[in-house]
């Protein structure tokens, strides 16, 4: 569609803003699709896929962490490797498990989306919310409301946390274990939270308050393992213990053998602690209000490599010349390493009536990193010894956000407009360490650092027309990349700083849907186009080469934007203890972002990012919900999905024409059944299946083991048992098969967890 047809599409809903009734927000609406629970309004625009998880849902999951809670939904997936994983990336459809940036994630309205980067690296800030105190999880699949920014081009997620209704109280106790095993490792990992919160409303009175907090503590598995090396030349220390893995074998290559592995990444010992206040207003007048602030403490340890290798005593061998299994190799990687991170979310939004049928709204919220240190030895042997090591310190480093919007109802037509203003930035700095433990005698390396703000408008028309309501938008966006630069020592031995032109584009995309709701059986259709504007990560947080040159392939400030169609159609029916919904999606990106691995100039292999042509998207989902079926007291959700994601051009590869995208499954299953055995009891099942899809972007790489991403089979139950109208206790098993899944790390093998609760 031509730049002049879409202006001409979206002057209809430009024109109607200009009328003095603005549209009342989705959440009043009653025509809206929404699957999931029926019991609270849906809190973001469901255009599309719409999916609302409450109360009835939460209590057949076994919830380590927030983000666990979402687990069932259909066609959704987050990666989440083990309790209390940092880098938990959310997954829609076709969105490969290390594009966070096509994700928008929001705590009670507030962005938590780590728009800093584009990788596993930038998950959202699930931590600053604990799952005690979740009210409901809203999910919409796609990009088409036009009061969301083209980070929506794979969906929206929305956190929403309980507002007291009178002086109440809870908390929350659990414990966590997971026996595992792999290559050499065999040990069981241990974890516990307790959590707790205070919830006051004023009696005839405007005001609300809630206070709580949670504190995290587990050990996960080893997230890698390193392999000998071969190495020419004089024999090294005879040892033992080097595991041979037939499944890493090189692809496309019969006979060849991968490098054995010899150690295994130390445990993440993590700790974590998280407080949040949230203060509400609700005046009589129709103002009302809501100020949040949320910290989050995260330490990450790992102390402990698990050394493989023995030597003829028996003693423990990390590193060095070695010589096993008929040859000799070099074994280094295993290195010590700490993370410290504080950080927080600062929220304030206040709604006011402005006229007749008008109410205007303004969002604004911070989020930031005020700490972020991550030490790591230089080998094994200095961990060790406090030897030397790197420190990787980051700041300032976040993010702000503001918007204004106002709504209204006017008859038949809803009208709605807003503004929006986002600025991320980050600074990160490198430096050398004589003890990796300290930042003491610190000597700088290199520094990367860059900022982005977008700025937005965005209107939309709603008409109810009997059985039909027609949508239609618009949003228009000003991006601009500036203050980018990378630091290192240049010959002189002195920092040299080069840095990069700012660069601006604009963005107009059109938004279309139409519902009919005919008694029991409702359809929508949604169109949308978005796009997707590359992050500071993506344009300048680069690397060296090893003469101390910037690498100019590890990172691309000439990035173009991501642009996406899409159309959704959505077929409901209710059979009244049954309902089936159908779904059907297309969506074609123009110039993918994708971070593509292969060798520089200089021989070194890198990870870039680079634009793919054309990549689609086609699929299928049928969701199920069923309530007293065949059984009073058995509940049911569950849902199917068939998904083809292909790269359709892209010149730079063409090998990879035609094939399936990486880490994106053919089919995907998730269900849950809840069965209320009793008034008291209620037993619960869950299912999380998908096939195993492609590693790599060329299809060539598929396996079953470190390395690759695996066909996932996870059986999950939960027992809740209310002994008494303010105590509970639960008990789980997630991956009761004990199935081995990998998303290159390892997902977690068979976790067993114990919950205690209170409320008052």
């Amino acid at each position: 569609m031509s730049s002049h047809r879409r202006a001409r599409l979206c002057a209809l809903p430009l024109l109607c803003i200009a009328a003095p009734a603005l549209a009342q927000e989705a959440e009043n609406d009653s025509s809206i699709l929404v699957i999931g629970q029926k019991g609270a309004p849906i809190t973001i625009d469901p255009r599309g896929l719409s999916v609302s998880l409450g109360d009835e849902q939460f209590a057949g999951v076994n919830a380590q962490n927030v983000e666990d809670l979402m687990k069932y939904a259909p066609d959704f997936f987050v990666r989440k490797r083990y309790a209390g994983d940092s880098n938990g990336v959310p997954g829609f459809r076709g969105t490969h498990s290390t594009q966070s940036a096509r994700t928008l994630v929001m705590v009670d309205g507030f962005v938590v989306s780590n728009f800093l980067g584009n990788s596993f690296g930038f998950a959202p800030k699930w931590g600053v919310v604990g799952p005690g105190e979740v009210e409901q999880f809203d999910i919409v699949y796609g990009p088409y409301s036009a009061r969301y920014s083209g980070n929506s081009m794979g969906g929206i997620v929305n956190i929403t946390t309980r507002s007291p209704e009178k002086t109440e109280a809870f908390a929350t106790v659990q414990g966590l274990a997971e026996p595992y095993g792999q290559y050499g490792t065999r040990a069981t990992y241990w974890g516990w939270s307790g959590e707790a919160g205070l919830g006051w409303r004023q009696q005839d009175g405007p005001w609300s308050a809630r206070i709580s907090g949670r504190h995290f503590r587990n050990d996960g598995q080893p997230m890698s393992w390193y392999g000998l090396a071969p190495a020419a030349g004089a024999t090294g220390t005879p040892v033992t213990g080097a595991v041979v893995d037939p499944g890493q074998a090189i692809p496309n290559a019969p006979g060849s053998a991968s490098n054995p592995v010899f150690a295994a990444q130390s445990p993440a010992a993590t700790t974590q602690d998280q407080a949040k206040l949230r203060i509400g207003y609700d005046g009589a007048s129709g103002v009302t209000g809501e100020m949040l602030f949320a910290y989050w403490h995260n330490l990450d340890a790992q102390y402990a490599p698990d050394c493989y290798l023995r030597d003829a005593a028996g003693d423990k061998v990390c590193e060095g010349r070695v010589t096993t299994l008929g040859r000799t190799w070099t074994a280094s990687g295993a290195r010590w390493s700490r993370t410290v991170r504080d950080e927080f979310l600062a929220g304030a939004r206040i709604a006011a009536p402005v006229g007749a049928g008008m109410t205007a709204k303004l969002n604004l919220s911070t989020y930031q990193i005020a700490r972020s240190d991550g030490f790591t030895s230089a080998s094994w042997a200095a961990g060790a010894a406090d030897g030397a090591g790197l420190l990787a310190r980051q700041g300032p480093t976040g993010w702000y956000t503001a918007e204004l919007s106002l709504d209204g109802k006017a008859g038949a037509l809803d009208l709605a407009a807003g503004a929006s203003a986002n600025l991320y930035r980050t600074d990160l700095t490198n430096y050398t360490l004589p003890h990796w433990r300290s930042d003491g005698g610190r000597a700088f390396s290199t520094r990367t650092f860059g900022k982005t703000r977008l700025l937005a408008g965005w209107a939309e028309a709603r008409l109810h027309a009997d059985a039909l309501v027609f949508a239609l938008g618009a949003r228009l966006e000003s991006w601009r990349a500036f203050d980018g630069g990378l630091g290192r020592i240049g010959t002189s031995g002195q920092p040299v700083t080069n840095r990069y032109a700012a660069r601006g584009k604009t963005a107009f995309d059109p938004k279309f849907s139409v519902e009919w709701h005919g008694g029991a059986t409702s359809v929508q259709l949604s169109l949308a186009e978005a796009t997707r504007f590359p992050t500071v990560g993506e344009l300048f947080q680069g690397s060296l080469n090893g003469d101390g040159s910037f690498n100019r392939d590890s990172f691309d400030p000439n990035l173009k934007p991501e642009r996406s169609r899409d159309a959704n159609l959505v077929v409901a029916h209710d059979f009244g203890r049954l309902k089936l919904t159908g779904s059907a999606f297309w969506q074609r990106v123009d110039d993918t972002i994708f971070s593509f691995v292969g060798f520089n100039q200089n021989g070194i292999t890198t990870s870039s990012f680079k634009n793919i042509d054309v990549t689609r998207q086609i699929g299928l989902e049928l969701i199920a919900e069923a309530r007293d079926v065949g059984v009073r007291g058995l509940a049911l959700d569950a849902n199917l999905a068939w998904i083809d994601s292909r790269t359709v051009r892209n010149a730079s590869a063409p090998a990879a024409e035609g094939v399936q995208f990486p880490r994106i499954p053919r089919w995907r299953l998730n269900a849950n059944v809840r069965y209320q055995v009793t008034p008291r009891i209620l037993v619960a099942m869950g299912m999380r299946y998908a096939t195993r899809p492609n590693t790599d972007l060329f299809g060539l790489q598929r396996g079953d083991t470190f390395g690759y991403t695996s066909e996932l089979f996870a059986l999950d139950a939960r027992v809740n048992w209310k002994m008494t109208d303010r105590f509970r206790l639960s008990a789980g098993v997630d991956n009761i098969t004990n199935d081995r899944a990998w998303v290159y790390h390892p997902y977690p093998q068979r976790s067993f967890l114990v919950e205690a609760g209170w409320t008052l």
